[in-house]
């Protein structure tokens, strides 16, 4: 059993403190205690404040490789990432990308867009998009202000619903050793989703960030995000890569598997993975992230 819950206690008290500074601290200072408490807990997770106890004394060895301390900016204010998937009737796809393209300034007026893509290898008949939000509430102020917008409903979602098969939604923090890249006009990304085996970054943690970080340093391609589901699939990290195109992953690859230190970080880590996938993404003509 985790640890996690006495962990949580402790911020939470430290920060009910700091509102006592408040002279009416109101349903503003109730916000603002909520989200200091989840923002500290992520962030002691992914730095092994939360450790599981040991199930065994291989387990236990395992996880004692795998705690340690995360550099790099952690969301302090809030922000999270919401994850889309629809998948789209076969042969409507050219349609479904045209009507959103007539019509995604209705969208993005409410809330800010990442990135959108169609997925080209993976699973057919599929687009991506990432949405970013400062918090909950602003999610939830964005959903309500849509439902209401005639335009959006009648000349939109009334048009779109019909060619849609399904629907996917998961909500994820930008992990606190990344930071989000920018990359040049032009070019391909590459979608891997990692499941993990249960226990969090306080099991798998430190592994998993120095297999992605091996990948990066041999410069094949270019580190755009990593995200670790907080709602959907848990144990679940999304990492977000760009490349030139598809001839130049091909050779990367070739390059990073004989690479002695991307090799040993991957041996190190593939012993917490449970399962992966990866999809080759085109962005829209009207994805910020091109």
């Amino acid at each position: 059993m985790y640890s996690l819950r006495s962990t949580f206690s402790r911020i939470r008290a430290a920060a009910a403190r700091s509102l006592l500074f408040l002279s009416n601290p109101g349903q503003q200072g109730q916000e603002k205690l909520l989200q200091v408490t989840c923002s500290e807990a992520r962030q002691q997770f992914w730095s092994g404040g939360a450790r599981p106890a040991a199930r065994s004394i291989s387990w236990e060895s395992r996880r004692r490789r795998s705690v340690g301390k995360f550099t790099g900016a952690q969301q302090q204010d809030g922000t999270f990432y919401e994850l889309r998937t629809y998948t789209i009737q076969p042969g409507k796809m050219a349609d479904f990308l045209k009507l959103t393209g007539d019509h995604i300034h209705l969208r993005t007026a409410h809330s800010e867009l990442f990135g959108y893509w169609s997925v080209e290898i993976g699973c057919l008949n599929e687009v991506f998009h990432i949405w970013k939000y400062g918090s909950y509430a602003d999610r939830a102020g964005v959903r309500a202000a849509l439902a209401k917008e005639q335009e959006w409903q009648q000349n939109y979602i009334s048009k779109m619903l019909p060619m849609l098969v399904n629907q996917a939604s998961e909500i994820a923090y930008l992990v606190p050793w990344v930071e989000i890249s920018t990359v040049p006009k032009g070019g391909i990304y590459e979608l891997i989703c990692y499941h993990m085996v249960p226990g969090g970054p306080a099991v798998w943690g430190n592994a998993f960030q120095k297999a992605i970080s091996a990948h990066d340093h041999v410069g094949y391609c270019k580190l755009i995000g990593v995200f670790h589901n907080e709602f959907g699939e848990l144990n679940k990290v999304h990492a977000l890569w760009w490349h030139q195109n598809g001839d130049t992953r091909a050779a990367g690859r070739r390059k990073a598997q004989e690479d002695v230190r991307v090799v040993a970080a991957v041996r190190d880590s593939v012993s917490y993975l449970a399962s992966q996938s990866n999809k080759l993404l085109i962005p829209t003509p009207y994805s910020p992230l091109k």
